[in-house]
């Protein structure tokens, strides 16, 4: 049974608020000990990662505060469909649930979503799901070079890892199996399921403290305040029908994304009718991915200072045509899903800009990734991912960050870590003068970074990069910012390619700048002079742009 007969008494809202707080702190205890307990620096120091916390309904109540944010969105699905697998009923307490299917989960392979219910007595009081991003999963690696999901690695259908505290050694033989870095990989798997049953014991800890049956009636009232201002804010942008369009990079020419949104009455709706065709390469886009960065975005807009959880979502759809490419269906090849799922956050702000300009941003610069494989000088098995941002888009009043991530906040990777791990060096890193757009409010900074490879054998590196063609645009007059480029050894290369650096060889990751925001020539001239100061505008920038003779 997946309830207590008992019932909640009712919460008044200052007991709410405390218990609330206390929940995100167990998730942010959760993504402490999976960081901790992992193997790779995919999750020890880039923190691709989630914990959410679900009640025993299935209703999202917490995610853990340095989780993916996208994630909200994709992980009461993904529990949806472990159920419709194993019924809450046939559960067990010591049962572990996982899978990688880009359908069932995060939209592509290299995730793996681990579940364990939460059991009190007899009876299911919560679940916990915890995200991360896998070292390796095998076929061709994490990059955008497969034709078909077959090509991506070793998809797991929904399973169960462990069955009543027992784990399933065949499984878990068969991942060892067919990944580059075994060690790794189960490390991160087992340290997802660590994660998961200290989540089990504070949770219950959290019960008995309180002296509550379930979740249910906190569940409740925390979902149901955070759809109410949900509505709030969305009834407060002005009702209409509002539509953007974009093109981004394709492998063989420009492809469109086309959103329609209706907003009204506290709901808002979005339609991708208009969006192109799937292609043969993994930037293909399965909808729990595109329909998780539309809830993202629109609660950027509307509620970001509360905590992720299930009621945001209640006042918001989105629908996009079967076969398109930010509705993928098998057997699609979705590995770099994130290169086209990321543009879903601009093509959202730019449709709204009319519908709430205080609040829209500029175009991100994006995160870049890198997938690294091959030998350690010393013979271990390399293959992992290094993480690079661009600038952060402007926003009225703000300018963008420099070398931020958006709409995903994976962090770097520390020099001294990465040279350690992988053999290579890193040479320099250094922002880029004039790569954000410049605008009353500066789009953030680009960087460059050359790592070389002194491992003493090749390393195969998968590029996955966007904004090489379509650069970060601006809003309100604000410009544009530059483009993301790959080169090795100072020739430019695919930016989604599958390349080979020799011994010595370097690549340089050039990456893209910010948006603008408003007229350049709104720009408090102090404002404009500092940039010039911190080499973050040049001094012919100054004047061309901004009318100031620095």
């Amino acid at each position: 049974m997946s309830r207590p007969l008992a019932s909640p008494a009712p919460l008044d809202a200052v007991s709410v608020g405390i218990l609330w707080d206390r929940l995100v702190t167990i998730a942010d205890e959760i993504v402490s000990a999976l960081v901790r307990t992992s193997f790779s620096t995919i999750v020890s120091e880039s923190y691709d990662l989630t914990v959410a916390v679900l009640d025993g309904d299935g209703e999202l109540m917490a995610q853990g505060t340095y989780s993916l944010p996208v994630f909200m969105g994709t992980a009461p699905e993904t529990l949806r469909h472990m159920l419709e697998r194993f019924p809450a009923e046939t559960l067990r307490p010591g049962d572990v649930v996982i899978t990688n299917d880009p359908w069932h989960g995060t939209g592509h392979m290299f995730d793996v979503n681990v579940m364990r219910p939460v059991f009190r007595g007899e009876h299911i009081v919560a679940y916990v799901i915890s995200i991360t991003h896998l070292p390796d999963v095998g076929g061709l690696g994490f990059g955008a070079a497969g034709a078909e999901i077959y090509h991506e690695g070793l998809r797991l259908p929904i399973c169960k890892l462990f069955e009543a505290g027992r784990r399933n050694d065949l499984l878990v033989e068969i991942v060892r199996t067919n990944v580059r870095a075994p060690d790794e990989v189960i490390g991160d798997l087992m340290a997802n399921v660590t994660a998961t049953a200290m989540g089990e014991r504070m949770l219950l800890d959290f019960l008995s403290e309180h002296a509550l049956p379930d979740f249910r009636g906190l569940s409740t009232e925390i979902r149901t305040r955070s759809e109410r201002a949900m509505r709030e804010r969305l009834d407060a942008m002005r009702p209409g029908t509002y539509r953007n369009r974009v093109d981004i990079e394709g492998p063989d020419g420009a492809i469109a994304l086309a959103v329609r949104i209706e907003v009204s009455e506290g709901r808002l709706h979005a339609d991708f009718g208009g969006t192109g065709a799937c292609v043969r390469r993994g930037i293909n886009v399965p909808f729990c991915y595109t329909r998780a960065m539309t809830l993202y975005t629109v609660k950027c807009l509307t509620v970001p200072e509360l905590p992720n959880n299930g009621g945001m979502s209640a006042p918001i759809s989105a629908v996009a045509p079967p076969g398109c490419l930010l509705n993928a269906e098998p057997p699609s090849p979705t590995g770099a899903r994130h290169m086209i799922g990321h543009y879903v956050a601009p093509l959202v702000f730019g449709a709204l800009a009319e519908a709430a300009p205080d609040r829209v941003q500029a175009d991100c610069g994006m995160m870049n990734l890198l997938t690294v494989q091959g030998r350690h000088r010393n013979g271990r098995a390399i293959s992992t991912i290094y993480f690079a941002a661009g600038g952060f888009g402007a926003l009225r009043g703000h300018d963008g960050a420099e070398t931020l991530p958006g709409p995903s906040n994976m962090a770097v990777v520390p020099v001294e870590v990465w040279e350690t791990l992988t053999g290579t060096t890193i040479e320099h890193k250094r922002l880029l003068a004039d790569s954000g757009g410049a605008g009353a409010a500066r789009g953030g900074l680009g960087q460059e970074v050359v790592i070389r490879n002194d491992t003493g054998h090749p390393l195969t590196v998968l590029c996955m990069a966007n904004r090489t063609e379509f650069v970060a645009q601006g809003l309100a007059g604000g410009r544009a910012g530059t483009p993301r480029e790959h080169r090795i050894n100072g020739r430019p290369v695919d930016p989604r390619g599958r390349l080979e650096l020799a011994p010595g060889d370097r690549i340089a990751l050039i990456e893209a700048g910010g948006g603008g925001y408003g007229d350049p020539r709104d720009r408090d001239p102090e404002r404009v002079r500092r940039d010039v100061a911190n080499g973050f505008v040049s001094p012919d920038a100054a004047r061309r742009e901004y009318g100031l003779e620095p």
